[in-house]
């Protein structure tokens, strides 16, 4: 069975090429474009990863991992956060709320994130 990952990102650009380079990797990809619908789609899908962008709307990505490391049965999930901002006190926030990793959008290469991927939860 392929694993699960979830795009939480409002940007339709990167889901798009995101979504082309996972499928094309034998992932089952999922994506949501603001943070309740993602939230939602976490509690209901149960996904392998999270690749979470910390400035969505409605529902932001520090308030979604809050959320999950609430959870007991989500908290093993592991988040990638992808941001448009490399400031050490979001990274620190980041870590501290229990991210495996950070990607900055203006660094952006999609085999870079499959590579994190890889590295969290293998192929």
């Amino acid at each position: 069975m392929a694993k699960k990952v979830l795009l939480v990102e409002n940007e339709e650009d990167i889901i798009g090429i995101l979504q082309k380079r996972f499928v094309k990797e034998g992932y089952e990809f999922l994506s949501a474009r603001e943070g309740e619908e993602g939230f939602r789609k976490i509690e209901e899908t149960r996904p392998d990863l999270v690749l979470l962008d910390i400035g969505i709307l409605q529902l932001g990505g520090f308030e979604i991992m809050e959320r999950i490391a609430r959870k007991p049965d989500l908290k093993e999930i592991p988040v990638i956060v992808i941001s448009n901002s490399g400031r050490s006190e979001e990274i620190k926030k980041a870590k501290d709320l229990g991210t495996k990793d950070w990607i900055i959008k203006t660094e952006f290469d999609p085999q870079d994130v499959v590579g994190k991927v890889i590295k969290q939860i293998g192929k």
